[in-house]
């Protein structure tokens, strides 16, 4: 279990779940955050829930703007990408189904 403001910190960020099969982060992005662009992955699905701010999404050919409460998610395969669209702080939970490392990969960044 995990309370409020726990987990690790990483920068912005916070690590709320490293298993094998389940990789869990709550993600801030600024309003200057210039988005992930467009990409695959060829072994995890990638879920996102907007808990805070406004995003706009990439689904292959689709664009798709997000507020809280939102839940979008990239199957394999599926080309996916996103940028921070409001005036605050986009803040998200990412999940990876399974867990491919990200969380590592961002603390070495």
């Amino acid at each position: 279990m995990i309370g409020p403001g726990g987990g690790e910190w990483v920068r912005r960020h916070r690590v709320l779940a490293e298993l094998p099969e389940l990789e869990v982060l709550d993600l801030t992005f600024a309003p200057d955050f210039e988005g992930v662009a467009p990409h695959t992955h060829a072994d995890h699905v990638d879920s996102f829930y907007v808990l805070e701010g406004e995003a706009e999404f990439v689904f292959g050919d689709d664009i798709v703007r997000a507020g809280p409460g939102t839940f979008v998610a990239a199957p394999t395969g599926v080309v996916h990408g996103f940028r921070n669209v409001g005036s605050g702080d986009l803040r998200m939970l990412n999940i990876h189904g399974p867990n491919t490392g990200f969380a590592e990969r961002l603390r070495q960044r």
